[in-house]
């Protein structure tokens, strides 16, 4: 079934990238994102730990059809790193935010929508952890862009919708205690863009 979904995710993307290159624009985008994602629980306490937030990448695709107002939908591949004190939780994913926007003033454009999400891999501290709740899980994007001709610029924030968690053992010193982290992201994510 989740394969199926990501099959129809790209069979959208790419209809609407074809028709796009006849109408405003495709393109490709890349930038950093400043990232956290939930907390860290262990099954012994109810202690919970926050992340730090950590710098991570993301590199991908989009459309973009009409002017002032605009449909944009985007197909990226994100790398993300939480850090729980010593230990780095890593996570890989497909977004695809489907967004709506409006030209505000000159340059300057607001827009949001949705984010479908496929976590594609995830690892803690070279621990490969198989038991993620969900690998689909839905999201919001909403932020503030620059276009200047065919180069753009912008700022959004992301928040993971979908309570999601992966569940490990932690076999440190022979424990074996069931932890478990939150794997919605938040993050604030700076992209340069190129229509071709």
């Amino acid at each position: 079934m989740k394969k199926l979904i990501l099959a129809i995710i790209l069979a959208f993307i790419s209809g609407i990238s074809i028709q796009a290159q006849n109408g405003s624009g495709f393109g490709i985008k890349g930038g950093l994102n400043y990232n956290g994602n939930g907390d860290y629980f262990e099954s012994i306490g109810a202690n919970a730990e926050h992340p730090d937030r950590n710098i991570g990448y993301h590199i991908g695709i989009f459309g973009k059809i009409g002017d002032k107002l605009y449909f944009k939908p985007e197909l990226i591949y994100t790398s993300t790193k939480s850090s729980y004190d010593s230990d780095d939780f890593r996570m890989k994913k497909f977004d695809s935010p489907l967004l709506v926007g409006v030209k505000v003033l000159g340059p300057v454009s607001v827009f949001g929508g949705p984010s479908l999400q496929y976590i594609v891999d995830t690892e803690f501290d070279g621990i490969t952890i198989d038991d993620v709740n969900d690998d689909f899980t839905i999201g919001l994007n909403f932020g503030i862009g620059l276009n200047f001709n065919k180069f753009g610029i912008d700022l959004r924030y992301e928040r993971g919708f979908s309570d999601n968690e992966a569940t490990f053992i932690n076999n440190n010193l022979g424990t074996g205690i069931v932890s478990r982290i939150d794997t919605r992201p938040e993050q604030l994510i700076l992209s340069l863009s190129l229509i071709l």
